[in-house]
Order: structure tokens, then sequence, then C-alpha cells
């Protein structure tokens, strides 16, 4: 069993940043691939970035591609997320999920955990 618990939402100006933080329980959080999702009103959850056990590998959704860097610090079971050069397109609620495995994923039905989420809004 694995406990998710998001951090450092706020409300930030476009063109601002925000470092989003996701400290897990247990002491497997390296056997887990990790991954952040976010979801806007009326939407559908959506990935952001996804990282492997290492943090070697990375993926991230073209949107947030060259703003956006997801890492990860096994010794601290933290998963990170810095947000640069916001938009207000960015604004939803931020979830980190975890899948049991190396390899990360893209496809939120694979994840095994989730937080409760952590609201971004970015004002324009």
């Amino acid at each position: 069993q694995v406990q998710l618990v998001e951090s450092g939402g706020g409300l930030v100006q476009a063109g601002g940043s925000l470092r989003l933080s996701c400290a897990a329980s247990g002491r497997t959080f390296s056997t887990y691939a990790m991954g952040w999702f976010r979801q806007a009103p009326g939407k559908e959850r959506e990935i952001v970035a996804a990282i492997n056990w290492s943090g070697g590998s990375r993926y991230y959704v073209d949107s947030v591609k060259g703003r956006f860097t997801i890492s990860r610090n096994n010794g601290k079971n933290t998963v990170y997320l810095q947000m640069n050069s916001l938009r207000s397109e960015d604004t939803a609620v931020y979830y980190c999920a975890a899948v049991y495995g190396s390899g990360y994923r893209y496809n939120r039905y694979e994840y095994d955990y989730w937080g409760q989420g952590t609201h971004v809004t970015v004002s324009s």
C-alpha cells in the first residue's frame, strides 16, 4: 500500500512558477514509477508528466514540454513537478500517482495509487 500526499499548489500569475511535491509513504518508493496528472473543470484527467523508478527516463505531454520538469528523490520518497512559464490553461487540480514497476506509464488507468490532489490556479 502506498499513500501519496501532494503539496505546493496555489494561485500564481501567468508567467510565474510553482513547484509541486508528492510525498509517498512506505519503504518501497523506488519500485514505483510515478506520474503527475491534472484535471480541469469539465475535462478529463490527463497525463502531465511521468518518470521511471530511477528518474532516468521521463515523459511529458506536448503542452508542457520545455516548461515543466518532473524529478524524484528516492531517498526522500518524493516526486516533484517544477512548473515554469505558467499559463491560464494550466489551471487544474494536479494529482500524483504511483504504478508498480520500473517503467513510466502515461495511461491513467494503469496507475495503482493516487493522491488527493492540489489546486493550481493561474491568473491571466
